[in-house]
């Protein structure tokens, strides 16, 4: 039997039981233009204005409201059913770009164009999203952005892990009201996936390979009936327009839990690859720091954009197995050494310098940082970087106070 589901989500005063909100607002092509789609931080159920500004790390759609508002007032192009955005917007949105009314839209992702399109329009239609790529690539970053452009909120996640039971894809049962009056509505907790279906929303599933396979498996019959079955209850909820699911993982975890053929065939897969040139690469990497260090008070990434480039190009060297001149082979760490890698060696740097230096970004502060990131395996790794140190540090002219904070550092 096929019973019509109201959106719901967890009110804490009723012990975990799903409680009736509003359904989001349909956004039309017909929207008036200087209607702003987004919402405000405290619309989202379960958050406030307060609490998304003293946030350590806020949402997407929180820190880059004004420009969903700002692509939303302005944007008549035709949008799918309960998109807040067009598909051109949402691609605008990741990727950047000046509107016309000089309204400046920031970068959230730097690469190939194409592949931001793919993404979007695969959301456009009833194939779910498969982000893949190796650690680093800034999948789970896209996963969030799309969901806060499409949606209007990144919220709806399931984090896979080897302990993902079923109930988080699905749902779950509030076990002190089912004790009380037997099975039930109220007695249900809906998953985030049950959620987004019922509401018209996007669902994301982070690490889709680290989940065991028959918690993976239980994604077919929502991607390809588009429904959820409830037995217990005699029901089913099904997806409303506007439902989709992007879901991300790692190339490296191939062996882990590989994904069965049925529920491979259900996924569109886009691969995001790692930044094609240095400069890419040092611009990402320029920007999230930027963008840290920021929230966290530290000083200003052109201040050491020149041991950024440095951080960049020993991950680089050593992730490619060859000096950026191609005239030395190098023996390649165990690590993935990634652009977030690299990100969170700079952000480490940065407070560094802050807190025990004069603010300036210098070897000395990410010396350590990156001797951390490429010394994984204690015997293996140690030789790949020290053989790296003397062969090509040390010989590399401008690098002597880079070669010496590595060799304090403990090299």
């Amino acid at each position: 039997m096929t019973v019509p589901v109201e959106p719901t989500s967890v009110d804490p005063s009723r012990n975990g039981a799903p409680a009736t909100t509003p359904a989001p607002a349909t956004a039309s092509a017909a929207t008036p233009p200087d209607t702003p789609s987004d919402p405000h931080p405290s619309a989202v159920p379960g958050r406030t204005a307060q609490a998304a500004t003293h946030a350590l790390r806020p949402h997407a759609e929180d820190v880059f409201a004004a420009e969903l508002a700002a692509l939303a007032a302005r944007d008549d192009r035709p949008r799918p059913a309960r998109w807040r955005l067009s598909p051109w917007s949402v691609a605008t949105y990741l990727l950047g770009g000046t509107l016309p009314d000089g309204t400046v839209i920031t970068p959230k992702y730097v690469g190939p164009r194409r592949i931001v399109e793919v993404a979007v329009s695969t959301l456009a239609t009833d194939r779910a999203l498969l982000l893949l790529g190796v650690p680093g690539t800034a999948k789970t970053w896209v996963s969030e952005h799309l969901a806060a452009a499409v949606s209007g909120d990144s919220t709806l996640l399931v984090q896979g892990t080897a302990g993902t039971p079923e109930e988080a894809i699905r749902y779950g049962w509030n076990y002190a009201r089912l004790l009380a009056h037997g099975p039930g509505r109220d007695a249900l907790v809906p998953s985030p996936v049950m959620r987004a279906m019922a509401e018209g929303m996007t669902a994301r599933v982070e690490e889709l390979t680290r989940i065991p396979p028959d918690v993976q498996d239980s994604l077919i019959t929502i991607l390809s009936e588009k429904t959820l079955p409830i037995p217990e209850l005699g029901q089913e909820v099904q997806a409303v327009r506007g439902f989709n699911l992007i879901a991300t993982a790692n190339d490296r975890d191939r062996g882990v839990n590989e994904l069965s053929s049925a529920l491979r065939r259900r996924f569109n897969t886009v691969v995001l690859p790692l930044p094609e040139t240095p400069e890419a690469e040092v611009d990402i990497v320029s920007r999230r720091v930027d963008q840290i260090g920021r929230s966290l008070d530290l000083p200003a990434v052109p201040d050491g954009i020149d041991e950024i480039r440095r951080v960049v190009t020993v991950f680089r060297e050593l992730r490619d197995g060859i000096t950026a001149d191609g005239r030395t082979r190098l023996k390649s760490p165990s690590g993935t050494l990634s652009t977030a890698e690299a990100i969170s060696v700079v952000t480490g740097g940065l407070a560094l310098a802050a807190h025990f230096g004069d603010g300036v970004l210098r070897a000395g502060d990410v010396a350590a940082g990156i001797r951390g990131a490429v010394v994984r395996d204690p015997a293996a790794d140690r030789v790949v970087w020290q053989e790296y140190l003397e062969t090509v540090v040390r010989e590399r002219d401008g690098w002597k106070d880079f070669y010496r904070a590595c060799r304090e550092a403990g090299a």
